[in-house]
């Protein structure tokens, strides 16, 4: 019998089925499982003849399933090369399969939420924000067209490196290298993220204390150069770290502080904080 190899127009809609529908059906209940279902349908398709075989071969993949969707690519990729050996009677079965993708989804979940969320985002933001300024909408169409380029790139890479290697993308994936240069990123975008908030945020304060002493200038600036913003980033990173606040709660705290901050004379309603 003839090898069993799936085509490059198979790959090529599989790999745009999870791009555009990862969230199919999305709900709390089954998360991305019917984005996957439909990522392997193409493939299920081309490498099974009959109808029996191909719903055989998609059951593996009703299983639960949930991942940081860019770089949870690479689990679909992988996935296609174990289909595509499992379709070639080469000993992988279904069980195999989907103890990879259940043990695969959380170091994913968490090396994705780091690097794209925590990092990737903060860094574009930060370069558009400079880009930004005057109100020049550069910095919009900056963000807007790396961001899309660099993410429809990147998964495009990360699915058909998954499906070149295999089980082995999982070293890849979780290896001590990859543990290496994701802790890197991670710094990298730390500093960038410090450095957006310290350019940024600016908040003063007009109130005078007696015998006609600034609080900002003749006080706070004496101890402690920038108090205010520091007080405030450090005070909303404890509200979402510590307390688990989500970031609309915390900027609801943020206009109440706001709003008595004005009643008692702290901030000045007419000056842009």
């Amino acid at each position: 019998m003839a090898e069993k190899k799936l085509s490059k127009k198979a790959l090529s809609k599989s790999f745009r089925n999870w791009y555009y529908g990862h969230l199919t059906c999305f709900s709390q209940e089954h998360m991305q499982t019917f984005g996957y279902l439909c990522a392997m349908l193409p493939l299920i398709e081309e490498l099974y003849d009959t109808k029996e075989e191909q719903k055989e071969a998609l059951q593996t993949y009703s299983a639960f399933f949930n991942t940081e969707p860019q770089l949870g690519t690479v689990v679909v990729g992988m996935t296609a090369g174990l289909e595509e050996a499992r379709a070639n009677g080469e000993g992988i079965d279904g069980e195999m399969i989907n103890g990879i993708r259940a043990g695969l989804m959380g170091p994913v979940a968490g090396i994705g939420d780091s690097l794209v969320v925590g990092t990737l985002i903060p860094i574009l933001l930060g370069i558009a924000l400079g880009l930004s300024s005057g109100g020049s909408p550069l910095g919009a169409i900056f963000y807007i067209i790396v961001y899309n380029l660099v993410l429809t790139l990147g998964m495009r890479f990360l699915y058909y490196k998954g499906y070149e290697l295999g089980g082995k993308a999982v070293e890849m994936i979780v290896g001590e290298k990859s543990n290496a240069i994701r802790e890197s990123i991670i710094m990298l975008g730390t500093i960038v993220i410090g450095a957006v908030a310290a350019t940024w945020i600016s908040i003063t304060t007009p109130m005078m204390l007696p015998g006609d002493i600034s609080l900002q200038e003749g006080v706070l600036d004496t101890i402690f150069p920038h108090l205010l913003p520091f007080a405030v980033v450090m005070f909303c990173y404890w509200l979402m770290s510590k307390r688990k606040m989500s970031p609309i709660a915390v900027m609801l705290i943020l206009v109440v502080v706001a709003f008595v901050g004005v009643l008692v004379g702290f901030f000045d309603p007419q000056l842009s904080y």
